[in-house]
C-alpha cells in the first residue's frame, strides 16, 4: 500500500511512520533540504514540490492521500497543486487535516461534527472553505475524501515540556477558558483507523478526552519537572501577540465521541497527563 504526504511537517511525518511501520511505503513532498533529508531517514521517497508533473503522478497513484498545510490567503496549497489531477474517478483515501477552529467560541459548551460552523477569524474560516471543496471533490471523484478537525497539536519536541524547561512557558489564568488537545501519536492513529474504515465524506473531530485550561497543563508539566510553575498571569495582563491574544479568545470542549464510534479508535492519551508523562519518559 501506497500513501502520499503533501506536507511533511509534525503531523504528516507522525502518520508516514505510523503506516510505514505496518508495511506501507511512502512519498512525500518537501521544499527545503531538512525535510527532504527526513524523509529520506524516515524510509520515505522525497519528491520536490515543485516538480508539479511528479506530484500529481504520485498522487493519483497512492492508495491514500493526506493533505496536512494550512491554506492561506490564497486558499489550499494542496488543493492549488492537486486538484485537477484528483478529479478523475478514484477509490484511494484522501485525508485533509483541518482545525477545530471551525466551530469558532463556544464559552466552554461542548461541540460535535453536527454542530454549525461559527469560524470567528481569518484562519478558521479559510479552513471551512477548504473543507468544502475537499468534500465536493470527493463527491466527483468518488474518493473517499475525510475531514480531521483538530485541536492543539503535541508530541515529542513540541510539548509544554519543552517550554517549561526553556522558560517560556507562561501560566496565564484566562476565566472559562477551556480546550482541547491531541498527541501527535494519537492523530496518527486516528488517521490509520480512517484508512480502514474509509468512510466518503466523513468528518471526525480528534482530540483527548478531558479538555482543560492552559495554565492547568503548565502546572502539570513543571511538576513532571520538578520545578516550580511560572507565576500565575492573568489575561488581561499578559500583554499578549495578536496571534495568543486569538487563541485565549476561543473556548470550548470538543467530543471525540464519533470517531470512537465508527473508527474503533481510543486515544493512548486521554488527558495531557498521560500524554506528558509518555514524553518525558521517553527522553523527551
Amino acid at each position: 500500500m501506497r500513501l502520499f504526504v503533501f506536507g511533511y511537517g509534525f503531523s504528516g511525518r507522525a502518520a508516514a511512520k505510523r503506516l510505514a511501520a505496518s508495511g506501507w511505503t511512502f512519498t512525500a513532498t518537501f521544499r527545503n533540504p531538512e525535510t527532504r533529508a527526513e524523509i529520506e531517514a524516515d524510509g520515505g521517497r522525497p519528491l520536490d514540490l515543485t516538480d508539479t508533473c511528479a506530484v500529481e503522478a504520485a498522487a493519483t497513484a497512492a492508495d491514500a492521500i493526506l493533505i496536512t498545510p494550512p491554506p492561506g490567503q490564497k486558499g489550499c496549497p494542496g488543493l492549488a497543486v492537486l486538484e485537477h489531477a484528483l478529479e478523475t474517478p478514484g477509490a484511494n483515501w484522501l485525508g485533509y487535516l483541518s482545525t477545530t477552529g471551525v466551530y469558532g467560541d463556544r464559552r466552554g459548551r461542548w461541540v460535535t461534527e453536527a454542530s454549525p460552523l461559527a469560524a470567528g477569524f481569518a484562519e478558521g474560516q479559510r479552513r471551512v472553505a477548504a473543507e468544502q471543496r475537499w468534500l465536493e471533490l470527493g463527491d466527483r471523484s468518488g474518493r473517499a475524501v475525510t475531514i480531521f478537525r483538530l485541536p492543539g497539536i503535541y508530541g515529542a519536541g513540541r510539548s509544554t515540556l519543552d517550554r517549561v524547561r526553556e522558560g517560556r512557558a507562561r501560566r496565564i489564568i484566562a476565566p472559562d477558558q477551556i480546550f482541547s488537545r491531541i498527541h501527535v501519536d494519537d492523530l496518527a492513529a486516528g488517521i490509520s483507523a480512517s484508512i480502514a474504515r474509509p468512510r466518503p465524506g466523513g468528518i471526525y473531530n480528534l482530540c483527548d478526552d478531558e479538555p482543560a485550561p492552559n495554565s492547568d497543563v503548565v502546572v502539570y508539566a513543571a511538576g513532571l519537572l520538578g520545578l516550580e510553575p511560572p507565576p500565575p498571569i492573568m489575561l488581561e495582563d499578559a500583554n499578549l501577540a495578536p496571534v495568543a491574544r486569538r487563541f485565549y479568545a476561543e473556548s470550548k470542549r470538543v467530543s471525540n465521541a464519533r470517531a470512537k464510534a465508527e473508527l474503533g479508535w481510543r486515544p493512548d492519551y486521554p488527558t495531557y497527563r498521560e500524554g506528558l508523562t509518555a514524553i518525558l519518559q521517553a527522553g523527551g
